[in-house]
């Protein structure tokens, strides 16, 4: 599974690569953002999936969750992320393992975190900017 997430207002992209996609890993992310960014006050937007609402979900103490409407993909910043990695990565590609695949997701990755005016194009949303 790969927990990814983004900042539209400076482009900063965090993700992570974990094996599994449940409340725990969910919870190892979160936990990794914010000690990423423990000067920040993080509100973190997600979609509805049965991991992110779970009670056992660990939120930590910088950080705020909000959820994003049901079926609504285009109000996620994060879906460009994904469509960027999808073409620049993965476009007419052949992989000869899952390992394989994985090497290049996050090669991807890491070549998204390292680019913040880029992401930032991308991510772009006037409701979240302008709500700040």
């Amino acid at each position: 599974m790969f927990s990814t997430a983004v900042s539209p207002k400076d482009g900063c992209h965090d993700s992570l690569v974990l094996p599994y996609a449940n409340t725990d890993t969910m919870s190892i992310f979160l936990e990794e953002v914010g000690h990423r960014h423990p000067d920040e006050h993080i509100l973190m937007f997600m979609d509805q999936a049965g991991w992110h609402k779970t009670k056992g979900l660990k939120i930590p103490d910088n950080m705020e969750i909000a959820y994003l409407p049901p079926y609504s993909p285009d109000l996620n910043p994060q879906e460009q992320i994904w469509d960027e990695l999808r073409e620049k990565f993965f476009g007419n590609k052949l992989f000869k393992s899952i390992q394989a695949v994985i090497d290049n997701a996050v090669k991807g990755l890491q070549s998204l975190e390292s680019s913040w005016e880029k992401v930032k194009s991308i991510a772009h949303r006037d409701w979240i900017l302008n709500s700040v």
